[in-house]
C-alpha cells in the first residue's frame, strides 16, 4: 500500500473520530439540558420528603417510626400509581413533540390530568384509615395509632403529585424543565426554612413539619400553573379543550400499564420496609430501613433525571423517524449516568457510618443504618443503570413488557429471597436488603437484554402509528 493512499485511510479515521466526538458532545449537550432540571426537580422534591423524615425523627422515636411506615407504605405506593400514569404524558408528549403535533401536548396533558385526580381520589381512604390497614398488616398498636394523623396531612400532598407530576413531563418533552428545578430548588429551600421555624422554633411538632411539607408542595404546582398558563407554552398550551375527554380509554390503557411497571418498581421496596416491621425490635428496624430506603431513594432522583432523559431523548428520535440517533442517545446517556453512579458508590462507602446522624438522635437505629451503609452503597451502584434502561423504554411505549418483567424479578425471586435471608438465615434487615439488592439486579439485566435485542425501526412504526391515530387537526380540536 503506497503512502498516499495510507495516509487517506488515516485521515478518513481522524474525520470518523472527530465526528463521534462531535455527536457525542452535541448528545451530552442535549442530555444535560434535560437530565440537570430533572435532577434538580426530583432531588429538591424527594428532599422535602427527607428533610419532614429528618425534623420528625428529632420529635421522637414513635413519630419517626409512624412517618417512615405512612410514606414508605401508603405515600409511596400512590407516588407510585401516580408517577406510573403520568409517565404515560411523557411518552406523548416526547413523541408528539418529536413529530411537531404540539397542540396535541396540552391536550394530552388534560387527559392526563383527568386520569390521574380519579386515581387520586380512589387512593384516599387508604390515608384516611391508616390505623385500621396498619392493624391489619400486624403493625404495633402504638405505631398505627400514630400514623393516623400523618396520614390526614398526607391527602394534599397526594393531590399535588396529580399536577406536578404531569407538568413536569409535559415542560420536559419541549426542553422547558429549567423553571420546574427552579421551582422545586425555592420549594425546598422554602420547607427546611418553614420547618425549622415550625418544629424547632414554635414547637408546633408533627404538625409543624406536615404543615410546611404541604406549603411547600402546593407553592412549586402553583408556580407551573402560573408558567403554563402565562403564555410561555403558547404552541404546546392553547387553553383547555373538550377532546381532552375523548379518545381517553387509549390514554387511560397507557397509564394504566405506565401505573403498574413503576408501581411494582415502588411498592417493591415498601414490601419490604413492612416486613421489617416483623422483624425483632421492629421500631428500630422500621425507622432504620426506611432511612436506608429515603437515601437511596434521594440519590434515585439523580437516576431519575437521565431516566427522563433517556425517555424524551428517545421518544423525540422515534417521533422523527430516527432509529440510529435514539440509539446514540441510550449509549451517551447510559455512561453518563454510570459515572455518576461510582462517584456516589465511592462516596457510601467513605461516609456510610456519618448518614445516621443526620437523621436520628437514637444509638440503636444509627447502629443499624450504619450496618447497612455497604450494601446501600452498592443499591446506589445499580441506580445508575436501571433507570436509564427503564426510561428507554418509557419512551418506546414498552411500559407493560416492563411490568412483567418487574413481577419476575422482584416479586418472584427478589422478595422471596430477602424473607428467606431475613427471616429462616436470621440475617435481619441485612437479609431484606440483600433479596431487595438480588431482585434489582435481576430487573437490570433483563432490561439491559432487552434494550439489546430491541428492534428500533419497528419501534419507530408504532410510535408513529400512535400518533397518527390520535392525532387531531386545529378544526377537530375545537370542535
Amino acid at each position: 500500500m503506497d503512502n498516499g493512499v495510507e495516509e487517506r485511510l488515516l485521515g478518513l479515521e481522524e474525520q470518523e473520530e472527530s465526528d463521534i466526538k462531535q455527536r457525542i458532545w452535541v448528545e451530552l449537550k442535549l442530555m444535560w439540558r434535560i437530565a440537570f432540571p430533572s435532577i434538580l426537580a426530583r432531588v429538591t422534591a424527594f428532599g422535602m420528603i427527607v428533610v419532614t423524615q429528618s425534623f420528625i425523627g428529632h420529635v421522637g422515636e414513635l413519630d419517626l417510626a409512624a412517618y417512615a411506615l405512612v410514606q414508605s407504605i401508603l405515600l409511596r405506593f400512590s407516588n407510585g400509581i401516580l408517577l406510573g400514569m403520568s409517565s404515560a404524558t411523557e411518552t406523548l408528549c416526547g413523541q408528539a413533540f418529536g413529530a411537531g403535533q404540539y397542540h396535541m401536548m396540552g391536550i394530552y396533558l388534560q387527559r392526563s390530568w383527568i386520569v390521574d385526580f380519579v386515581s387520586a381520589t380512589i387512593l384516599v381512604p387508604l390515608f384516611v384509615f391508616t390505623t385500621p390497614i396498619f392493624r391489619l398488616f400486624g403493625e404495633e398498636e402504638e405505631i398505627a395509632v400514630e400514623s393516623r394523623p400523618i396520614g390526614l396531612w398526607m391527602i394534599p400532598i397526594l393531590y399535588s403529585f396529580v399536577f406536578s407530576l404531569t407538568l413536569q413531563m409535559f415542560l420536559q418533552a419541549q426542553l422547558k424543565n429549567m423553571i420546574v428545578g427552579v421551582l422545586s430548588a425555592f420549594s425546598f429551600v422554602l420547607h427546611v426554612l418553614l420547618s425549622w421555624i415550625f418544629v424547632n422554633i414554635l414547637d408546633f411538632g408533627v404538625a409543624g413539619a406536615m404543615g410546611s411539607f404541604n406549603i411547600s408542595s402546593w407553592l412549586m404546582v402553583f408556580g407551573e400553573f402560573v408558567y403554563v398558563f402565562g403564555g410561555w407554552c403558547p404552541n404546546t398550551w392553547k387553553g383547555f379543550k373538550k377532546a381532552a375527554f375523548y379518545d381517553i380509554c387509549p390514554v387511560i390503557k397507557l397509564s394504566i400499564s405506565s401505573g403498574i411497571m413503576l408501581c411494582l418498581e415502588l411498592w417493591y421496596n415498601s414490601i419490604l420496609v413492612l416486613f421489617a416491621g416483623y422483624l425483632k425490635n421492629a421500631t428500630v428496624a422500621i425507622s432504620a430501613f426506611s432511612i436506608c430506603l429515603n437515601i437511596c431513594a434521594w440519590e434515585f432522583m439523580i437516576c431519575l433525571g437521565f431516566l427522563g432523559a433517556a425517555c424524551v431523548r428517545v421518544s423525540n428520535e422515534l417521533g422523527r423517524g430516527n432509529a440510529k440517533a435514539a440509539k446514540f442517545s441510550i449509549k451517551v446517556v447510559l455512561g453518563a449516568s454510570v459515572c455518576i453512579g461510582v462517584i456516589f458508590f465511592a462516596l457510601c462507602l467513605a461516609f456510610g457510618k456519618q448518614i445516621s446522624y443526620l437523621f436520628t438522635s437514637d444509638e440503636a437505629i444509627r447502629e443499624e443504618v450504619s450496618s447497612l451503609s455497604t450494601l446501600l452503597a452498592f443499591s446506589i451502584l445499580l441506580n445508575s443503570v436501571q433507570p436509564v434502561l427503564s426510561g428507554v423504554a418509557t419512551g418506546a411505549g414498552l411500559q407493560g413488557t416492563v411490568a412483567w418483567i418487574n413481577v419476575g424479578c422482584y416479586y418472584v425471586f427478589g422478595v422471596p429471597l430477602a424473607l428467606l435471608l431475613g427471616y429462616v438465615a436470621d440475617l435481619q434487615v441485612k437479609g431484606l436488603w440483600i433479596g431487595l439488592l438480588g431482585g434489582v439486579l435481576m430487573q437490570t439485566l433483563a432490561l439491559s437484554i432487552l434494550v439489546w435485542r430491541l428492534d428500533w425501526d419497528g419501534q419507530v412504526k408504532k410510535a408513529s402509528e400512535r400518533l397518527n391515530r390520535w392525532f387531531l387537526d386545529s378544526s377537530e380540536e375545537t370542535n
